[in-house]
């Protein structure tokens, strides 16, 4: 089942990224008809250079918006071993570690390779979850790094990102004509699809992640209960804390702010309501069906993370 899932997901992320390019290769394709070869490339150029820049300074900004001190061996001894048995469990460099001075209850990594990664955690996590739980969460990050979804993401986000400037250039230029309003037409249109791809790819990757952290030896009723008491702890995190880091939502573990919609669709999983997602419920509801409301449904095509409800059923497939 693991192996299928794996397959599964890793087709996913192959369809989604061929097929961006592929919507790229038209759109090129339409310009070089109505303009000539010069302005692609131009357009390509100038997307590459930006995301290039991003590439470069990516994690310098990560750093100073989620507040991020590295800390020693010393300072956090308990954390390093446990990022540090991970790292060896997926045969990869220790990433360096470090400590976010967020309340909001999280974890992330980012860099821009296997061996310039980072996992974080945020003051809020360390007190609200217990050793297995974090341990389970770590390895989730752990799974990012192993997988190197921070360059396939960056890769694929290109791809949008060129498709809006080539609007905007059409929207704006000289040559606004017949031709020109075809393409910027097909350009908004590629956009909005290639977003939405992203966004599809974003949320695959939490599910590879999820199983791969279980691949690392976390419990899947411990991930449960830790994605659990995220949501619950997102949703009652101060809504200006939330604000200020809202636009890097996609390198935590779940999605912070759509927690206050979560919570009720989560009270189905946890059937004495003690707070955390045991053992046997992660088991039981592996054969009972779940309920998602229509409008979660609907947004979760909006949103960077699966729906939670939807990646407790799937780890309780994997226990």
């Amino acid at each position: 089942m693991a192996m299928a899932n794996t397959f599964s997901l890793k087709l996913r992320l192959f369809l989604a990224t061929v097929l961006l390019f592929g919507i790229l290769y038209v759109i090129i394709m339409l310009i070089s008809t109505y303009f000539g070869f010069g302005t692609p490339l131009i357009f390509a150029s100038l997307g590459i250079l930006i995301v290039f820049g991003q590439y470069l300074l990516g994690p310098k900004m990560v750093e100073m918006m989620m507040h991020v001190n590295y800390v020693t061996e010393h300072e956090a001894p308990n954390l390093h071993a446990i990022v540090e048995d991970l790292a060896m469990k997926a045969g990869i460099p220790k990433p360096r570690v470090g400590v976010a001075e967020i309340n909001i209850p999280n974890a992330f990594a980012f860099g821009r390779s296997k061996g310039d990664a980072r996992i974080c955690v945020t003051r809020g996590i360390l007190k609200l979850l217990d050793k297995e739980e974090l341990e389970a969460v770590l390895g989730h990050e752990m799974s990012h790094v192993k997988h190197n979804d921070m360059a396939v993401m960056t890769l694929i986000s290109v791809v949008p990102l060129i498709c809006y400037y080539i609007f905007i250039s059409t929207l704006f230029g000289r040559n606004n004509n017949g031709g020109g309003a075809i393409v910027g037409i097909a350009a908004l249109g590629a956009y909005l699809v290639g977003q939405l791809l992203v966004l599809f790819v974003s949320r695959s990757r939490e599910y590879y992640a999820d199983q791969g952290s279980v691949e690392l030896g976390g419990k899947p009723h411990k991930l449960a209960s830790a994605l659990y008491k995220l949501v619950y702890g997102s949703a009652t995190a101060n809504k200006d804390e939330v604000k200020e880091v809202e636009g890097l939502k996609a390198f935590f573990v779940n999605d912070i702010s759509d927690a206050g919609n979560e919570i009720n669709d989560l009270q189905q999983l946890d059937v004495n309501m003690d707070g955390v997602i045991s053992e046997e419920e992660l088991s039981r509801l592996r054969y009972s069906d779940t309920n998602i409301g229509i409008g979660q449904s609907l947004m979760e095509l909006l949103s960077t993370h699966p729906n939670i409800v939807k990646r407790v059923k799937r780890l309780s497939e994997l226990a």
